[in-house]
């Protein structure tokens, strides 16, 4: 079993929460408050400062160029097309200027966020890896059943299903599972012990992260 199935299947519980939320299968039914959408995203958009951050140390500590190139082009993605979702949906959704740019974080977006931190700051690209593959590897599993039966829901909700599915997306979830993978092979046992911590800090933090934008 690859290492990155079997920390998967060590947090099971938490991963099928957070992959099967009635959050997100209300955003699929187009049936999700938009109260919620509209804290929802937020709430995400400040990930997005973090997420580069995290990116750009996996990118530098990655063994090799091979390694580098398919998280550096998904960086794009994150600062070219998610970034100009979240304003054309900030837009259509009238989010306040104060929530787009200032919100207060929920207790489950600063934890996450610090963790982003922590992985950066640790100088371990293992960690730094197995935080990023559960967020991405998350999303890909929530929104992949969905990916075909978007075209009736308004673009807020269908656009944040089509940016996590699809032949690319699906592409860069398994180059973030084989570094993890690798990194995971290659670690010590105590390294082998941090890193399931990493990755299982990141699965509840993403169940929790849900569980609050849709209370």
């Amino acid at each position: 079993m690859r290492p990155s199935t079997q920390l998967k299947q060590e947090n099971i519980e938490d991963w099928n929460s957070a992959t099967n939320h009635p959050f997100t299968t209300e955003l699929a039914n187009n049936s999700l408050s938009l109260d919620k959408m509209r804290l929802y995203l937020a709430q995400d958009y400040t990930f997005i400062d973090n997420f580069v951050r995290l990116g750009s140390c996996a990118i530098y500590h990655a063994p090799s160029l091979p390694d580098r190139l398919p998280l550096a082009h998904f960086l794009g993605i994150i600062a070219g097309p998610e970034n100009t979702y979240f304003q054309r949906s900030f837009d259509m959704l009238n989010v306040p200027l104060s929530q787009r740019e200032n919100p207060t974080l929920l207790k489950a977006s600063s934890d996450f966020q610090a963790l982003m931190l922590k992985a950066a700051k640790s100088g371990e690209y293992a960690n730094m890896i197995a935080v990023l593959c559960v967020a991405e590897w998350i999303y890909l599993s929530w929104a992949q059943p969905f990916a075909k039966t978007v075209e009736s829901l308004p673009f807020y909700f269908a656009e944040w299903i089509s940016l996590h599915t699809g032949e690319y997306f699906e592409s860069v979830v398994e180059h973030l599972r084989r570094q993890l993978d690798t990194a995971f092979n290659e670690a010590d046992v105590k390294k082998q012990e941090t890193i399931k911590d990493y990755f299982k800090q990141a699965v509840l933090l993403e169940k929790q992260f849900f569980d609050a934008c849709y209370q």
